[in-house]
């Protein structure tokens, strides 16, 4: 069966849902937008989306930290059976793209309103989802709402989280009029798809229209710390110097040479980056007496992330030897790869066959809510190609027929797993 998707009405949606934190560019190819969690930009985003779901028919329920699920059962469907749900996020970084996460979303609504248009009669019910909290940097480091909803991290520590200012979650999300009730429970549903744009050049490389993905990457985040000796720049004989900045510099090539001989030797896809740095007392007349460094690490297989994690504890101990320094380390971040689920894949690809859409296997290397999800119940996640393969910036850009497509697929992907019939 085909399901073609309105692509008006999905572009119109996901249109509208850029004008909330929109950022003005005079260049016409960046579209940017800021969308923080418990803002009134943020409210009036899930404004508009509990609005669209009640409009389709949806029964819009919202949990104790926000999360926004609508629910829609047919006549066919038996409303006890476990349901197929679907959906993704509707936060941003701070000046992010506009299809980064609300893609997601509102490919899911859409697919309901096809089937609805269409006259499909799933047996069971299906259930459209957006997550709290997904991007992180306001309360937390991200996957906030899922990891809630997984059972990971309880309700009320997640609410007590606070912000920059001091607010915590449960004070924003009271002010904005979603600080629900319950929780979200993945655990009984027979499913979960979540649809998001690749943020890589995979799919434009293949010219390919759809990616499903086999498994989402674990990350690993690192604090380190390189304690030397803070002195006076040119009163400091060069071998009377502990000098934190010199130490962390070779400790992030270290950590780059790591990162590469695994995808030399055991996995392509791993990577490692050290991404900050913060220098004391950063200034270019004294030696730095102390580095504080973050650390991202990347694979789909737990033992690459282990090995650079080892390698790296390995360079510090060197560091203390050969350079006096005295360096300390902490993993307050550390999510496990996932693989998608089998079935669900297959439901997709079959699904892009029956359209003509190209679907190739690809991994994730970003996390996602789905990553969260796939510890309670079997998920999947579709790609739609991104220009040039940016992202978390405003020159982030999916076509719309791109995003058309990979909705379809969707779509059928999503009434074959809840079983479908049509009239």
């Amino acid at each position: 069966m085909k399901l073609p998707v309105d692509a008006d009405r999905l572009r119109a949606d996901i249109e509208r849902n850029a004008t909330f934190g929109a950022i003005e560019y005079d260049e016409p190819d960046k579209r940017g937008r800021t969308n923080r969690t418990g803002t009134p930009t943020n409210r009036r985003a899930r404004d508009y989306l509990t609005g669209r779901m009640e409009a389709a028919g949806l029964d819009v329920t919202v949990d104790s930290v926000g999360n926004i699920a609508g629910r829609w059962t047919p006549p066919s469907a038996d409303p006890d059976r476990s349901p197929i749900a679907s959906g993704s996020h509707l936060d941003s970084v701070p000046e992010g793209g506009i299809f980064d996460g609300p893609l997601g979303v509102y490919a899911a609504l859409e697919a309901v309103r096809t089937m609805q248009d269409a006259g499909v009669e799933p047996d069971r019910p299906v259930l459209v989802v957006s997550f709290t909290e997904e991007e992180g940097g306001t309360y937390a480091d991200g996957l906030l709402g899922s990891t809630v909803a997984a059972g990971e991290m309880e309700a009320t520590d997640a609410l007590g989280l606070t912000d920059a200012a001091g607010d915590t979650l449960e004070e924003a999300l009271s002010r904005i009029g979603y600080r629900g009730e319950g929780r979200l429970d993945p655990t009984s549903w027979a499913g979960f798809y979540e649809l998001h744009i690749e943020q890589d050049t995979a799919l434009e490389r293949e010219g390919a229209d759809v990616g499903v993905v086999t498994a989402i990457t674990g990350i690993t985040h690192c604090q380190v710390e390189l304690k030397g000796e803070a002195n006076h720049a040119g009163a400091t004989a060069m071998d009377a110097r502990t000098d934190a900045l010199a130490a962390a510099s070779e400790f992030v090539l270290d950590v780059e040479r790591a990162a590469t001989d695994v995808v030399e030797s055991e996995s392509e896809t791993a990577v490692a980056t050290v991404g900050s740095f913060s220098i004391s007392p950063n200034a270019t007349n004294v030696v730095p007496g102390r580095v504080e460094a973050g650390v991202d690490i990347r694979d789909v297989r737990r033992e690459s992330i282990e090995r650079i994690v080892t390698a790296g504890r390995e360079s510090l101990a060197r560091l203390e030897r050969e350079r006096n320094v005295k360096t300390t380390v902490k993993r307050p971040f550390d999510v496990e790869p996932e693989s998608m689920s089998d079935r669900l894949r297959a439901a997709a690809h079959a699904s892009a066959d029956a359209v003509g859409a190209e679907a190739i296997d690809i991994h994730s290397g970003a996390a996602h809510d789905a990553m969260r999800i796939a510890q309670s119940t079997d998920a999947a996640m579709l790609f739609a190609p991104s220009r040039d393969g940016i992202s978390h910036n405003p020159r982030e850009w999916t076509d719309w027929d791109a995003c058309a497509t990979a909705t379809t697929v969707l779509t059928g992907a999503i009434a074959r797993a809840a079983g479908m019939d049509a009239r």
